[in-house]
């Protein structure tokens, strides 16, 4: 007795042969031909996933408790996703482009072809007896695409966020390890590339530490918006096909499934068609970028050198930098910083465009939303994870070179000014410029302060506002 290769299923379209041993079924078949867009399929995607089979069985949970789905049935498709949920299995099976056309159409039929199949086994059927538990009357059951994949993609976004969050706390804590260990490394404050004030390099990285510190809050206020879902709404809203009390229901053990205060939009018709949140939040995360990528300019700026360069700080040499030039280290982990962040300020873009083609009652472009905030969040986490083990974890500072620079600036001047004045400060400086000579030599030789009061303004901790430690 032979095994059959393939098994045959049918859509509107015809009759098409499915590999025997495959999940999915014809509707998924379909899709990754028609959309052999990025290369990149669902499985890449485990939040999505996740959030998929998760929704899915809360429906199920749903359509038993009011009477739509047979006990067996919703007990077969929930098993079957929890084994996808918390066993990952499945995951391969997945297939279809994250990039599609149908507002994602294809991913939720690759899901409920999965679902039912696996819960066709579950129940001791082969993969697509259909008539036994079916991918759209059965786990599709009081759903559309247009309120399970949204729904979806706010979970997997929520789940996603937690994880940068984590990253950013890892970046955060290394930042400010390093802005105690310089805490007493006096340097020059630069403003437009010029010698400044003096202040301390802790002064610096803490800067670097608060930045990130700030940008979690506003991350964490911008994924609130995620927690509003629109399950209940069907095809636009009206709720059609889904009985009263399923929306409320689905939302609840969602809700449970997924330990996160999901709530029901208020105006189903509106939340089906709106795409503000993703929009919101990934302005978010280009602000995140953006001063990430500042931070790491910093980085780079402050290290330049060896030798004709600020010299201020070294960073880790992690990788040989030139095939021409020996003993060349090139600052590559804040370069790869600097280019996830630019990858997110571009995707930014591609959000706000798919979210602004969205036409009357529904947005079809979340396929690309989806795909571009995935992207976002998830470099952004390992660009943060790099940059706080690969680089800042492991930077040291040269604290000779910089002390040296804030006694041969001119920008010692500035902390005179209400001592000698600015005319007379504005000389002193002009002078130094011109002979190459120190500021406090100069105002040593012109008399303008005793030698102990100089001392005194001068002192590091003086210069940099900084109160020296208690004994």
């Amino acid at each position: 007795m032979t095994t059959a290769v393939t098994r045959r299923e049918h859509d509107l379209l015809g009759d098409r042969d499915i590999p025997a041993d495959a999940y999915w079924g014809v509707h998924t078949l379909r899709a990754s031909e028609n959309f052999p867009i990025t290369g990149t399929s669902l499985a890449t995607y485990p939040h999505l996933i996740t959030a998929l089979a998760a929704v899915k069985e809360a429906a199920a949970r749903a359509n038993e408790e009011l009477g739509l789905l047979a006990p067996h049935k919703a007990a077969a498709i929930a098993a079957a996703c929890r084994e996808i949920r918390e066993q990952g299995r499945l995951r391969d099976q997945f297939i279809v482009d994250v990039i599609q056309g149908g507002a994602g159409t294809s991913t939720n039929m690759n899901a409920n072809e999965v679902i039912a199949n696996r819960a066709l086994e579950i129940l001791g059927h082969a993969k697509g007896e259909y008539t036994h538990l079916n991918p759209n009357d059965d786990v599709n059951l009081s759903q559309s695409t247009n309120d399970a994949y949204p729904t979806a993609v706010r979970v997997a976004t929520i789940l996603a966020v937690r994880e940068l969050l984590a990253s950013m706390t890892v970046l955060r804590n290394a930042f400010a390890d390093k802005a105690t260990e310089f805490h007493d490394v006096l340097k020059m404050g630069r403003t437009q590339l010029q010698d400044a004030v003096p202040m301390t390099l802790g002064q610096e990285f803490s800067t670097y530490a608060v930045m990130l510190e700030e940008d979690q809050s506003r991350l964490a206020e911008a994924v609130v918006l995620m927690e509003e879902i629109n399950l209940g709404a069907t095809a636009i809203g009206t709720g059609l096909n889904a009985p009263v009390g399923y929306a409320e229901a689905a939302r609840r053990h969602l809700a449970e499934l997924t330990g996160l205060p999901l709530v029901t939009a208020a105006n189903l018709i509106e939340a089906t068609q709106d795409c503000g949140a993703f929009v919101q939040l990934s302005g978010v995360l280009k602000r995140i970028a953006v001063k990430l990528s500042k931070t790491c300019n910093d980085l780079r700026l402050l290290s330049s050198g060896p030798r004709a360069g600020l010299n201020e700080i070294d960073l880790p040499a992690v990788q040989a930098g030139s095939s021409i030039m020996p003993g060349k280290v090139n600052p590559v982990i804040p370069e790869v910083v600097n280019q996830v962040a630019f990858e997110v300020i571009g995707n930014d873009m591609t959000i706000t465009m798919a979210a602004e083609a969205g036409q009357l009652q529904l947005n079809a472009f979340e396929p690309i939303i989806l795909h571009s905030l995935s992207k976002s969040i998830v470099h952004l986490g390992a660009a943060c994870r790099t940059l706080a083990d690969k680089c800042v974890a492991g930077i040291t500072a040269n604290a000779d070179v910089t002390r040296a620079m804030v006694q041969n600036s001119i920008g010692l001047v500035t902390a005179l000014n209400p001592y000698i004045g600015y005319l007379a400060a504005t000389e002193i400086a002009k002078e130094a410029l011109a002979s190459g000579r120190g500021v406090a030599e100069l105002v040593l030789e012109k008399g303008l302060l005793p030698p102990e009061r100089l001392r005194d303004i001068l002192r590091p901790e003086q210069l940099a506002g900084v109160k020296p430690a208690l004994a």
